[in-house]
């Protein structure tokens, strides 16, 4: 199509040149351009851009419109027939002139603010005919050298050169919504053309990045998404630009420099929009790649989703990714808090990964696979192998958690699985996880319905037992060859293959033993078979130590559950014990035996201790041989490996019974020879061992563990870090089992316990876990005495807060959650709470005070003392208290729920006066301060006990009189306490009136009648008086003919200070009064009135309630709206 001619009409020019200056002003100002004459051009241009915001879908269809009415003003028509209805109106005007058009209509956008839908439309709309104008221009120019050095100028190109240049300075406008729009408009044509100009790239490239600082996060976002862009092409060539912007030389910076700039927008831009934008957007390289899958960890659920739904979908094989990166990622998204993420990532792992092990293609759209293939064996194998199930497999591996979901989302690959005899005469450590976990998850999940499939494709227990046995045999064959090795010395290589030989048969004999965890016992032939082979397998002394505790749980559960079955199963295991012994010591050189071969057992156990310093006992017997001290030293490493053997068996044994010591001869037979000279031996490994498996028992006899509670805490004062963590688990099982009756029998066991809690800045494991004892023995109610739990409690507060926690995330998770649930929990502990507050505040306090360094890295390490005040109220909250059978405080119930309930408040009285009892001693000026502002947080109930709210208010208004508060906020706080008080005591005494008169009884009421002040009595009978003035007065102005109802008028107002029989009285005060309906209130008390404004006279402003009104200096309460201010007389 050949250009348009620049000969044109005097009206067409001029038309231009009207343009051009409306478009310049629209530039300079978006949100008002100028609206000079109507043309036919605009009329088409603007009404295809009317028609564009209104739905997406005839979007092509306008674009191919408004292309033809661009060719019309750029090109001479090649045929008078073809030419349509709006070419021929825009017949008239020039390139110059659509321009001007196109421009002034996207200006019109520039101001539509982000909720609007209608700027979302337009600018796709614009992006997508400047990708439509591209392509028809390429086309009328025929085929362009890819190599070209210069871009062909065309209409389109001048076109997106003369928008981009108008939009520019629109980036830096003040308006939010005026950089929003814009820079959305220039990052979706970036996204939307292939090529653009060198120089108008640098510009671009220098706007965009002057963006990434904005204040605004939507228009942050908007920027990453066309640097993302950008920073791909500059990738594969670096820009020649000598531009020197102010924002470090952009123009000047290679594309690795843009590149950081958007990873470090990546890692702490704070909006998550903007970080998922560049999630999506940032090319996927080599050196990014990491950063983008760091955001797995993103606090936001919605980003870290959008790793296992968009970008490793989009990453392509997972092959590509490290092994270890692989586990990570799955962990990561297998375990998040948030179940989308979770969702997610097992989809990932069962729908993408699979796929790309069975070779499916991937799709064009990025996330979704192709087609879903059939189920295959081998690529299942391949999976479980790329992400290593022998080290992820394990009971806290997350290949467990992978397969649940697999077997869970792929019904198919469930009921294609067949596990016959081949596949079992040739299990790897993959094939035998695929089995382990069908069968947990047929025989767990689905209220057993799927027990039935397990049962079909699942060898009955005969054949496990023999198909166990053989991989027991290969496992121990495998052992044994790899310890020859070693003995020879033989390469490292070797060895290696041989460990991992070895930890792969390890791994299926375990996977073996979970299978028989869940068989059905019920056939006795199975039962019988199974129960020799693991008696046999248990006597094996290099049976490794996971193998053999599997082993035990098997054992135990082939046995009877009641005690016969016990007896029998202790019997059984000690027996193994034997064996072991006698194997590994029948290795032994004939001079190594003990005098008497025949000694039994439980002799040889006795002799555990002296048999652990063998050399010494050798050098005592003139007929053994002297051994070379090589000799001597494999001798003892020999015989500590035979008492740990043994130990280990024992202790795995003890973990599985739950009966009686004293009534299993077994039992103390076991301990008595074997566990008490371990305990007592010189051997640092034995005796650990041997403490733990002496815990155990104790567990199962009170008068053993209050025997032996003594050792224990010895231990934890001279241990080393995991000695003393043992010694903590021991004892808090003790009390969880035997009752806290020996904590209070034993007041050492506390000092233990604090001492760990303190000791965060030496041993943080030693604290951590001591939090989570100490936790658990709070929540259980397990410590029963008060002032033990009240120094635990406090002891934990003051860690939950102190600076030398705050690098514990151990210690401050677990109290994050403790502290809420344990005062929420009973009312019992909120007012254990409330007794150690104060005293944890203090001790915050001198804590904050102690600290050298500046004010600033204080707050850094440690919350305001005002925080831990707000924490420590809310903890002691009343209406957040759950109540059994209640209608609030729990889980459940919505903050309004809980604001409008009306429960007995003691707690807060009592907090109350403990305040007040501590700001009347010497209590530093700061933490007044703080006490004080604590007082307006309580929460006052008319539900308290009447007693308590009366003690508490005559405590409050001493502290009124008394001026104890200094300080403006600190009275404020009184003042809304002793208001808040005020009324309620006011109720209180209102119906011991009521009920006085309804009684008839000349006492009235009892004492609360008789303890009212004169001043009480003065305000009711003025109280009582003031209806009837009030309805005569109201007569009276009924019968004046001409007054409105709002006027001026004189009061005399009475004041009636507290304890005063005489009334002081202000005269002749003016008010403006806007008549209001007089009610009668629900306390039956007298006609109140609210005054509007508050003046302070001379001698002070009094202002108060019946019974104790207060004096206040100078000031009167503040006016809240259902509060009624003072007395009015209608004078």
């Amino acid at each position: 199509m050949p250009p348009r001619t620049s000969t044109r009409s005097t009206r067409s020019s001029a038309a231009a040149t009207r343009t051009s200056s409306r478009a310049s002003s629209a530039a300079t100002n978006p949100n008002v351009p100028a609206e000079p004459a109507d043309n036919a051009l605009r009329t088409r241009v603007a009404a295809v851009f009317r028609e564009a915001q209104r739905t997406t879908a005839t979007h092509r269809k306008l674009a191919v419109t408004l292309r033809k009415i661009q060719e019309a003003c750029c090109y001479e028509p090649t045929s008078v027939r073809k030419t349509s209805a709006a070419a021929a109106d825009a017949s008239d005007f020039d390139e110059d002139d659509f321009n001007a058009e196109f421009v002034r209509c996207v200006l019109r956008v520039m101001p539509v603010k982000k909720s609007e839908g209608v700027g979302e439309k337009t600018i796709r709309f614009i992006g997508l005919f400047l990708r439509h104008a591209v392509d028809k221009d390429n086309e009328a120019l025929g085929e362009l050298d890819p190599d070209a050095s210069t871009m062909p100028e065309t209409p389109a190109t001048r076109l997106t050169t003369h928008l981009i240049e108008t939009l520019l300075p629109l980036m830096s406008a003040k308006d939010k919504f005026v950089r929003y729009r814009s820079t959305q408009l220039l990052s979706h044509i970036v996204n939307s053309l292939d090529a653009i100009d060198d120089d108008l790239f640098q510009k671009l490239r220098s706007g965009l990045l002057k963006r990434i600082r904005d204040k605004e996060a939507m228009v942050r976002a908007q920027a990453v998404l066309g640097l993302g862009r950008l920073a791909g092409n500059e990738i594969e060539a670096e820009p020649n630009s000598d531009d020197s912007d102010d924002d470090g030389g952009a123009g000047a910076a290679s594309g690795g420099g843009l590149l950081e700039k958007l990873l470090e927008v990546l890692q702490n831009d704070p909006s998550a929009d903007v970080r998922r934008s560049l999630l999506v957007n940032l090319p996927i390289l080599p050196n990014t790649l990491p950063f983008l899958l760091e955001r797995a960890r993103d606090q936001d659920a919605a980003t870290r989703r959008a790793v296992y739904s968009r970008l490793l979908p989009a990453l392509g094989d997972f092959r590509h990714l490290s092994l270890s990166m692989r586990e990570k990622l799955l962990r990561w998204g297998l375990r998040d808090r948030d179940e989308n993420v979770r969702k997610a990532a097992g989809r990932l792992f069962r729908e993408r990964w699979i796929e790309d092990c069975a070779g499916t293609a991937a799709s064009a759209e990025p996330g979704q696979p192709a087609e879903v293939s059939p189920p295959n064996l081998d690529a299942l194998l391949e999976l479980l192998e790329r992400i290593d199930v022998v080290n992820s497999g394990g009971e806290d591996g997350v290949a467990l958690e992978a397969m649940k979901g697999f077997w869970e989302g792929r019904p198919d690959y469930r009921d294609a699985m067949v596990f016959d005899d081949n596949f079992f005469e040739t299990l790897s450590a993959e094939s035998v996880f695929v089995v382990r976990t069908f069968n947990d998850f047929c025989r767990s999940e689905g209220n057993a319905k799927y027990e039935a499939l397990a049962e079909e494709k699942l060898p009955e227990v005969t054949k496990v037992a023999f198909y166990l046995e053989r991989y027991v045999k290969v496992l121990i064959d495998a052992i044994k060859r790899a310890e020859e090795r070693a003995d020879q010395g033989e390469d490292d290589d070797e060895d290696d293959d041989d460990d991992d030989d070895t930890a792969e048969q390890e791994f299926i004999v375990e996977q073996l033993l979970h299978i028989a965890l869940t068989l059905d016992y019920s056939d006795e032939v199975g039962r019988r078979k199974m129960f020799a082979l693991l008696r046999q397998t248990l006597s094996i002394p290099e049976l490794p130590e996971e193998v053999t505790k599997l082993t035990v749980s098997v054992l135990r559960d082939i046995c009877a559950p009641d005690a016969a079955g016990e007896k029998e199963f202790c019997s059984v295991v000690l027996e193994a014990v034997a064996d072991v012994h006698d194997t590994i010591v029948d290795d032994d050189d004939n001079t190594d035996l003990p005098e008497n071969d025949d000694e039994s057992f439980h002799s040889a156990r006795s002799e555990v201790s002296r048999e652990s310093t063998p050399t010494r006992e050798g050098r005592g017997k003139p007929g053994k041989p002297e051994l070379s001290e090589e000799e001597a030293a494999k001798k003892a490493i020999k015989e500590i490996m035979i008492n740990m053997k043994c130990l280990h068996i024992v202790q795995c044994m003890l973990q599985n019974v739950q009966g009686d010591l004293q009534k299993n001869d077994h039992l103390v037979s076991m301990l008595n020879n074997l566990v008490v000279p371990a305990v007592r031996s010189h051997e640092a490994p034995v005796r650990e061992r041997g403490l733990v498996c002496l815990g155990l028992c104790s567990l199962l006899d009170r008068s053993l563990a209050e025997e032996n509670l003594t050792l224990f805490m010895h231990f934890f004062a001279k241990g080393h870090t995991a000695l003393q963590i043992t010694a903590l688990h021991i004892l808090t099982d003790i009390l969880n089992v035997h009752g806290a009756q020996l904590l209070s029998s034993n007041p050492a066991l506390l000092k233990v316990y604090v001492k760990a809690l303190r000791s965060g800045a030496k041993h943080p494991e030693v604290q951590a876990v001591a939090t989570v004892a100490v936790s658990k023995l709070l929540l259980g109610r397990v410590v029963g005495d008060r002032d033990v739990s009240a120094e635990l409690l406090k002891t934990l507060v003051v860690a939950y807060f102190e600076p030398a926690s705050a690098g514990n995330q151990s210690v401050r998770q677990a109290l994050n959650y403790f502290l809420p649930v344990f005062c929420y929990s009973r009312a019992e502990n909120q007012d254990l709470m409330r007794l150690v507050a104060l005293d944890a505040l203090h001790t915050l306090y001198n804590v904050r005070e102690g600290f050298d360094d500046d004010e600033a890295d204080v707050d850094d390490e440690m919350v305001s003392l005002s925080t831990i005040g707000a924490c420590l109220v809310d903890w002691t909250d009343p209406r957040k208290c759950y109540v059994p059978g209640g209608a609030g405080g729990g889980s459940g119930s919505s903050s309004e729920a809980v604001e409008k309930r009306v429960v007995n408040a003691d707690v807060h009285l009592e907090f109350a006066r403990d305040i007040l009892e501590r700001l009347s001693g010497n209590v530093p000026r700061e933490e007044k301060k703080i006490l004080a502002s604590l007082l307006s947080k309580l929460h006052v109930s008319p539900a308290s006990s009447e007693p308590l709210t009366r003690d508490v208010y005559a405590a409050v208004c001493h502290a009124v009189k008394t001026n104890l508060l200094n300080d403006a906020a600190g009275r404020n706080a009184l003042y809304k306490i002793h208001v808040s008080l005020g009324k309620i005591v006011n109720a209180l005494d209102a119906a011991a009136a009521g009920d006085a008169a309804t009684s008839g009884v000349g006492g009235g009421g009892g004492r609360y009648r008789r303890s009212m002040s004169r001043a009480s009595s003065v305000a009711t009978t003025a109280a009582s008086e003031a209806p009837r003035r009030w309805a005569a007065a109201a007569a009276a102005r009924r019968r004046r003919p001409g007054r409105s109802g709002s006027r001026r008028r004189r009061w005399r107002m009475r004041f009636f200070p507290a304890g005063s029989g005489t009334t002081t009285k202000r005269t002749r005060t003016t008010r403006t009064m806007t008549p209001r309906p007089w009610c009668i209130g629900r306390r039956k008390r007298a006609w109140w009135m609210k005054t509007r404004k508050r003046r302070s006279c001379k001698g002070g402003l009094t202002r108060g309630w019946p019974g104790e009104l207060a004096k206040v200096e100078g000031r009167g309460y503040r006016d809240d709206d259902d509060e009624p201010c003072c007395w009015l007389g209608f004078g």
